[in-house]
């Protein structure tokens, strides 16, 4: 099988396509004939040595998979089954492959409303978005709820979240993203180039923040006392927790995992017309390092994915 690699850290010429044995599925495990796999902005600082979550090279990047099985190990899916998922993050999964060997639990069945590209480009945002605002937030009915980079692929499904949870949902992005967030439910969009949101908005229950840099600062400002922030970014911000308490405002950070139920929750929403994810771009397997130096310039709306 062909897999993408790295022998050093840098940028997207790295990424290397090369042959290598087939995986073997564990006990538990299920052997996935991956179709398409979703890309993060995560896995670009990996690439270029931003922070060793893998170690150092040689390793293999990626979490997001659909594909089909083809070895189960278990009897949670047969050969033939259709699935998706994020597999075994924060530890490493090997994505970036034509067959990836996988924990069954950390898989759901692929929702046949979804395509594979459209079903690998939901995992990690789906669930980072899920606990951010339901495990996390606890975010109820009536709450007003602010996402940061809501056109992105966090943000873009956490909106559709939100409203799906019942909440006012305001939202920042640029001017160029409005009607996409707007037709994803937003209910107030702050084109964060031309208003400072801090003046914007006032009394919100629950700020997802997924932009970083002093986004997650500054939104202590716009919290009601009580309120709470959680952050995908700053999670281990020990002064910034620590103006939170001062404020009488609670702070958590997400280290999102490959949790079922919630997959599954999401997968409930897909079913029912509430969630869509939106893929930007789609990129052939061999082309994955143009697709990451996309990925590098940011700004992106929703997704890209690699198709296999």
């Amino acid at each position: 099988m062909r897999i993408i690699t790295q022998q050093t850290l840098g940028g997207p010429e790295v990424l290397t396509v090369v042959e290598a044995p087939e995986p073997r599925a564990l006990p538990t495990e299920v052997l996935v004939r991956v179709r398409a796999i979703g890309l993060n902005p995560l896995e670009a600082r990996l690439r270029a040595g931003e922070f060793p979550l893998l170690g150092r090279p040689p390793f293999v990047l990626g979490w997001d998979i659909s594909g089909v099985v083809e070895q189960a190990q278990t009897s949670r899916f047969r050969p033939g089954d259709e699935v998706f998922g994020m597999p075994l993050f924060p530890r490493a999964a090997n994505a970036y492959a034509e067959v990836v060997a996988a924990p069954a639990l950390h898989l759901a069945p692929k929702p046949a409303s979804l395509s594979h590209v459209e079903a690998s480009a939901l995992p990690v945002v789906g669930l980072t978005a899920w606990q951010g605002l339901v495990d996390i937030g606890g975010v109820t009915e009536g709450d007003r709820v602010l996402v940061h980079g809501g056109g992105g692929g966090v943000g873009h499904v956490a909106i559709q979240i939100a409203k799906a949870l019942g909440a006012q949902v305001l939202t920042t992005t640029g001017a160029g993203k409005r009607e996409f967030v707007e037709a994803l439910g937003a209910d107030e969009v702050i084109d964060y180039r031309a208003v400072d949101f801090t003046e914007a908005v006032r009394g919100v229950d629950v700020v997802l923040d997924t932009i970083g840099g002093d986004t997650a600062a500054r939104s202590l400002d716009v919290l009601r006392p009580g309120g709470h922030l959680v952050t995908a970014t700053s999670e281990d911000d020990k002064r910034l927790a620590d103006r939170c308490e001062a404020a009488g405002i609670r702070f958590s950070g997400i280290a999102v995992d490959p949790d079922p139920v919630a997959l599954r929750d999401l997968v409930a929403l897909v079913e029912q017309g509430r969630l869509r994810v939106h893929v930007q771009r789609t990129f052939p397997f061999e082309r994955v390092a143009d697709a990451h130096r996309l990925l590098d310039d940011g700004h992106l709306q929703g997704k890209l994915v690699l198709t296999v």
